[in-house]
């Protein structure tokens, strides 16, 4: 990466927890009981979005796990379906019931809308903020240039974090170094490839070194890259092994081999919804 991005003193600052439960593709039981083993395990982020259709589920895992609400910082995301002025707010509540809480501390426009403008959802989140729904507000799947439309729109201090496919794989440097350039943090999706970065080489030989997991490695790299972290699982040992990233700390030379595996190998770019990428 380049050299703001090999600093994690240069980034960021966020309100967002450098790791978290990503709930993608998780539906039902499946979801309940991985937010319910997570919280256990002491995992305090949960992210979530309304096409996920899992929002009650996770609610409901929430709700029976006893942990205070006041010590969860909980994400989820407006559909593109849901951007116009007028839906937003009415969509953000129908949100909140299915998570049983009265507020969430993160929401993020999912993907930028072909046919509401961008100033609209943003001021309708501003709104909702103002109304006491959401905490923090942020984007997600932007480029450059629709970064800096939300930047002239609310300003830089006002996303909290931007988040995005981003691994060893895909670093999307340019819009990471964008991000960071306008003080606006990083949260990273897809962190380990769809289980491709498992088998690479690179990693495996860092894990071995460090007695941890290739996927504990592609972790901390994006951490100490300053990057919060937002992997899925359903099994309580891969849980609790993600969990255990936070404490792994990569050296220059592991951090720099890390960097020299980027190779655009993107995994996410729905047609009609993903920007013309940087």
């Amino acid at each position: 990466m380049t050299d703001t991005l090999a600093h994690p003193a240069a980034a960021a600052l966020s309100v967002v927890p450098p790791l978290g439960l990503g709930t993608f593709r998780l539906k039902g039981d499946v979801v309940q009981q991985s937010v319910r083993t997570a919280l256990e395990l002491g995992y305090r982020a949960i992210d979530t979005a309304q096409i996920y259709e899992n929002e009650a589920d996770v609610g409901s895992a929430i709700a029976a796990s006893g942990v205070p609400r006041q010590d969860l910082f909980l994400t989820t995301k407006i559909w593109v379906a849901h951007l116009g002025a007028d839906a937003l707010i009415p969509s953000m509540q129908q949100s909140l019931e299915y998570l049983r809480t009265d507020h969430v501390d993160l929401t993020l426009i999912h993907w930028p809308s072909r046919d509401v403008p961008l100033q609209d959802s943003l001021r309708a989140l501003q709104r909702a903020r103002e109304l006491g729904l959401t905490r923090h507000i942020g984007v997600s799947n932007f480029n450059t240039a629709l970064l800096q439309q939300a930047i002239d729109t609310v300003g830089a201090d006002q996303i909290a974090t931007h988040q995005i496919e981003l691994s060893p794989y895909l670093q999307n440097r340019a819009v990471v170094d964008f991000a960071r350039q306008h003080g606006i943090h990083t949260t990273s999706y897809m962190t380990l490839g769809y289980g491709k970065l498992l088998g690479e080489p690179v990693l495996t030989e860092i894990a071995t070194a460090h007695g941890a997991s290739p996927a504990q490695v592609a972790l901390a790299w994006a951490m100490q890259h300053g990057i919060a972290v937002i992997p899925s699982s359903t099994q309580r040992a891969h849980l609790q092994s993600n969990l255990a990233s936070r404490t792994l700390r990569l050296s220059a030379d592991d951090m720099a081999r890390i960097d020299a595996l980027e190779r655009g190998d993107r995994q996410v770019s729905p047609e009609g919804l993903a920007p013309v990428w940087d």
